[in-house]
């Protein structure tokens, strides 16, 4: 079903709006990776096309480690995937509301969906019908933040030998926690939320570092389904 014009652009705009505390967040971030690309020996083009391709940012921070500690090709492949695996979790979640869509809509969508992404598409395509301008407006507009970060980054590579002490390394982490407290809408959520939190700590310390948030979600996510079945048959 085509959309008028004009409703096309407001819904692009609702979707940027809705994407602007990722940019905030994503921006920094992609600067701390240009960074570090930059002091790892990667070029720039190779960094600024790492983002538009790859474009995840914990498994391009991890590769650049890897990187620069001369890692092989392959091990730097499988642990990208390794670290990107919970991405099907969070493409699994959004599957239902997406009937309908195109197999290249749908291509487009799952490369630009990331962590920050999908927590506010799980809350905006909860809430009303999906309207797809909206949803790649969001993705769209965190892609081009972070790939404007990277390049950033790169640019300024050779001025910021060490990003540590501007603590650009927590902004993911605090980004990621503010969107987490918008879908907090009932006791629940904030049980569900310190549960995996809770469970996924424990799983790191115990030495499951790579799998720990994958684990975690699962099993916290099966716990509360079999408690709420028992409590619904009850």
């Amino acid at each position: 079903m085509s959309i008028h014009p004009r409703r096309a652009r407001r819904a692009w705009m609702e979707g940027v709006t809705l994407a602007l505390p990722i940019a905030l967040g994503y921006i920094p971030i992609g600067f701390a990776f240009g960074v570090l690309a930059n002091n790892a020996g990667i070029s720039t083009l190779n960094a600024v096309l790492m983002s538009l391709l790859v474009y995840a940012g914990s498994s391009q921070l991890i590769a650049v480690g890897l990187f620069a500690g001369g890692a092989p090709a392959l091990s730097i492949v499988l642990t990208t995937l390794v670290v990107n695996l919970r991405h099907l979790l969070m493409a699994a979640s959004l599957s239902p509301y997406l009937r309908g869509w195109r197999l290249t809509e749908l291509a487009a969508f799952g490369y630009q969906l990331t962590d920050e992404t999908f927590a506010v598409h799980s809350t905006t395509f909860s809430n009303r019908v999906v309207r797809q301008p909206v949803a790649f407006g969001v993705n769209l507009t965190a892609q081009v933040s972070w790939v404007f970060g990277s390049w950033l980054g790169c640019t300024a590579g050779q001025l910021i030998p060490d990003v540590s002490p501007l603590g650009l390394d927590f902004a993911l982490p605090a980004m990621f926690i503010a969107l987490l407290v918008f879908q907090l809408k009932e006791t629940a959520h904030v049980g569900a939320a310190l549960l995996a939190g809770l469970l996924s700590l424990a799983l790191s310390q115990a030495g499951v570092a790579r799998w720990n948030v994958i684990i975690a979600t699962v099993a916290t996510a099966t716990l509360l389904v079999l408690l709420d079945r028992r409590w619904t048959k009850s």
